[in-house]
């Protein structure tokens, strides 16, 4: 897309090179990194919409702001792309989301630039009051601004933040990028009290003739400003809900405006206190594409600069995703069972509930993001009766574990949940890695914990755990499956009880989940070698299948076990309880994820350095020593 030379772009290798730039040549400078930004993007896929959505606001705060010395925190953290390229990062940015390379979120550790990590939603606001308040303790002067956009003030925990730092009056500016998206559409009260906002036009008129007119009257700005709440009451008939919580609240004003962002953050340097910016943009701003399918071009993968044509990787004759098994499965299932109802945290489009909602879209709701809530929520729709399958990628369920053990758990209560993106997820890197949920989930009473090895193995388990046992758990990875032919009858798979895949006599290998593919070529080259193999898909990490169990406890004195999660407190150990709790001792080798943070990388590559992919699983067989974890595997 950068048909001529840029003038900027690479002039441009800090934000004090930025500062030299005026006004007139911060328009260009955006320009071209935007379109850098889609250059780079289409041959090495990532977050575009977020990113280009943010140029302008990104290119002012660090021209009015000092950075490092002031601190931005950027929530969710795909909005960083334009951050990082102006923070030196720019001849390195090829290497995003790649192994070795750039990683896709603010990180501490990449960079002085990236004053606080991010890459779950809604942290910024209490992460920058943390930092302002350490500040204030050692009397350092200094900015701190928080990012907040994407959907992500929907999240509790954004608006603990808003109530905590209004309370303590902490000087602290919030920019909240009001795009009306998060990856879907934002839902909710607070997206229509925003929408009020912004189309208020006699309220705004009023507010910038009033503050025009009394510049040279200090003293009665100051009136009309402790009557704003007043103001707003007349005429948007509601008080202003960010001043209530002590924000001064400025805007809206539009994101893609630099020169008025300039002058508007300039401004805001000299108002000390709790202030919120209102910042309106719009997702993809700058790429006809991307504005016209926001939802699709969030992450759209491959694609042609020139044309805005997307390159799919897969066939048409590959296994779908299992996030489509799931969505397709799910519908079927509905369709017999009035009872059943579809939950997710602002997910729709990504674990595919989208399809149920398009033909039944009074039986799924789309809470936000909110992932507590949206287990408690269904929670009370259990109570009453009704099926709930709450979808939540697993580590964002991590983010709602007190209410799996309080609202679900201890009640009994038959919520099932998806946990999509289980193990490693590959280029969106720690953040995201669904690397625990095994970990968290085995100590807790009364759950029933399961994953499917295959497509046709998510169904039966959708199916069975739609029968209404109680609280039970499915976990199943990202990307696509191993089986075009997927769509079977359902069968009830009986709980608690695994299959054998494969008879042997020498080591027994027992694997949960999608491992079992890896672990089937490892057990063919085996069997080349003339090492016979028992393979066990247990199919359930809890309730174990203890017939199972004991024969390989009384026949093997070699048991390997592969989990794509961590090894700490995950299935092997569970395993290895039970084998010693019975009486048995033979040579347990647990492969999973050890006690680290996993880098970004292709999934395969990752599951590689993990030493859990099939040369890994086949050195565990032949009794090798694999190698201690390198540096490169840490996140």
């Amino acid at each position: 897309m950068i048909r001529s030379q840029p003038k900027y772009l690479f002039a441009v290798n800090s934000p004090d090179d930025l500062k030299k730039l005026n006004i007139s040549e911060l328009k260009v400078y955006c320009e071209e990194l935007r379109a850098y930004i889609i250059d780079q993007l289409s041959a090495n896929p990532g977050h575009l919409g977020s990113s280009l959505g943010v140029v302008e606001l990104t290119v002012a705060l660090h021209y009015v702001y000092h950075t490092p010395e002031d601190k931005l925190i950027w929530d969710v953290g795909h909005q960083a792309y334009a951050h990082k390229i102006i923070t030196g990062r720019r001849d390195l940015f090829p290497t995003n989301r790649k192994l070795g390379g750039l990683s896709g979120f603010p990180k501490m550790s990449e960079s002085p630039y990236d004053a606080f990590g991010t890459g779950h939603s809604s942290t910024s606001i209490s992460a920058a009051l943390g930092i302002a308040t350490a500040s204030a303790l050692r009397g350092e002067t200094r900015d701190v601004v928080a990012v907040i956009g994407d959907g992500a003030m929907t999240g509790g925990l954004a608006f603990e933040g808003l109530n905590n730092a209004g309370a303590a009056n902490t000087n602290l500016l919030v920019v909240l990028n009001d795009n009306r998206m998060s990856i879907d559409p934002n839902v909710g009260a607070l997206k229509e009290y925003l929408l009020k906002l912004t189309t208020s036009k006699r309220y705004n008129l009023f507010k910038h003739h009033t503050w025009t007119r009394l510049e040279g009257f200090p003293r009665l700005r100051r009136l009309i400003q402790h009557a704003g709440n007043m103001l707003k009451l007349t005429f948007l008939r509601q008080s202003n809900l960010f001043e209530s919580l002590n924000f001064r609240y400025f805007g809206p004003v539009d994101g893609h405006n630099v020169e008025q962002l300039v002058k508007v953050f300039s401004d805001l340097k000299h108002i000390q206190g709790p202030k919120l910016l209102h910042v309106l943009t719009v997702k993809g701003k700058g790429y006809k594409p991307a504005e016209e399918h926001q939802r699709i071009w969030h992450a759209p993968g491959l694609f042609d600069p020139d044309t805005g044509t997307r390159m799919s990787k897969r066939r048409p004759d590959e296994a779908p995703l299992y996030q489509e098994v799931f969505g397709e499965s799910l519908l079927e299932l509905a369709r017999t069972n009035e009872r059943i109802v579809g939950i997710t945290p602002a997910m729709p489009s990504g674990c595919s509930l989208n399809i149920m909602m398009e033909a039944m879209p009074e039986r799924c709701f789309d809470v936000g993001i909110a992932e507590g809530h949206a287990v408690t929520f269904s929670a009370g729709l259990a109570a009453q009766g009704l099926i709930p399958f709450c979808n939540i990628y697993s580590s964002f369920m991590q983010r709602a574990y007190d209410n799996v053990i309080h609202d679900v758990a201890l009640q009994g209560l038959p919520v099932v949940m998806c946990l999509d993106r289980a193990g490693l997820v590959g280029e969106d890197g720690p953040t995201h890695h669904g690397a625990f949920d095994l970990a968290y989930m085995l100590p807790i009473p009364g759950l029933t914990i399961a994953a499917p090895m295959d497509e046709i193995e998510l169904r039966n388990l959708m199916y069975t755990a739609s029968l209404g046992r109680g609280p039970f758990v499915i976990r199943y990875p990202r990307g696509a499956g191993s089986i075009s032919d997927w769509h079977r009858p359902f069968e009830a798979l009986p709980v608690g009880k695994g299959r054998i895949l494969r008879e042997g006599r020498d080591v027994a290998l027992l694997t949960l989940g999608t491992v079992g593919h890896p672990a089937r070529e490892a057990v063919a080259r085996a069997e080349a070698e003339g090492i016979s193999v028992l393979h066990i898909d247990l199919r359930y990490a809890k309730p174990l299948d203890e017939a199972l169990l004991d024969r390989v406890g009384r026949e093997f004195t070699r048991v390997v076990t592969v989990e794509d999660g961590v090894v700490r407190g995950g299935v092997g150990s569970a395993v290895l309880t039970f084998l010693n709790a019975r009486g048995y001792s033979p040579q347990v080798r647990m492969l999973g994820i050890g006690d680290e943070f996993v880098t970004h990388g292709r999934q395969s590559e990752l599951r590689h350095l993990c030493g859990y992919d099939a040369e890994g699983i086949l050195q565990a067989i032949r009794g090798e020593q694999q190698p201690l974890p390198t540096e490169q595997n840490k996140g």
